[in-house]
């Protein structure tokens, strides 16, 4: 499976590893090896970290206390208590060492370090008032997403996902309504 990284922040990332989550969940981070996956493809993590099963589950648990928190600040009610512990306890643990060279940013440590990471860029979209988070428009899709766009009239998480889905479903509804009308103006035309 192929990960998808249209939310705009690496935490909201991961809460978007489970899709669909009110209708048929789909876990993208199954195991710890999803995991080590996940977190290789990021740009901003890591690119070799390996995952423990007592470490894979405090990812997962991070992942959801994330996606509750993000999803209090959409619908702009007060953030869960629990999940709040578990974001800033995580967010309290090491740091991955970063380094400059002229190839650019390299970044390293192990898998705790890439969850505080994730923690810390979770509380820094969260806590910032003129973040515009946003749930996909697309039924189906519950991913949350960060709305940079102009004027923020972003609706889905992502065009080659959601957007094109949304799209194409429109213009098929369109199709099949103008084949309605001239069905029924030549079956009008034919009792005449």
């Amino acid at each position: 499976m192929d990960f998808v990284f249209v939310s705009g922040n690496p935490a909201l990332d991961l809460a978007g590893t489970v899709g669909a989550r009110r209708d048929e969940p789909l876990d993208a981070l199954a195991a710890p090896a999803d995991l080590e996956r996940w977190v290789a493809a990021c740009d901003e993590l890591p690119d070799r970290v390996t995952a423990d099963f007592a470490t894979f589950e405090s990812a997962l648990s991070l992942r959801e206390a994330i996606y509750r928190l993000a999803l209090d600040r959409v619908r702009d009610r007060p953030f869960d208590s629990g999940s709040l512990e578990i974001v800033n306890d995580m967010a309290a643990g090491p740091v991955p060492a970063i380094k400059l060279s002229d190839a650019g940013l390299r970044m390293s440590g192990d898998l705790r370090a890439a969850l505080s990471h994730i923690a810390r860029r979770g509380i820094a979209v969260l806590a910032d008032p003129s973040a515009c988070l946003k749930e996909c428009g697309r039924t189906g899709c519950t991913r949350l997403y960060l709305d940079r766009s102009r004027g923020a009239r972003r609706t889905w998480c992502g065009m080659d996902e959601c957007g094109n889905r949304v799209k194409a479903a429109a213009y098929r509804a369109r199709r099949r309504g103008s084949t309605t009308a001239e069905e029924a103006a030549s079956t009008r035309s034919h009792r005449s």
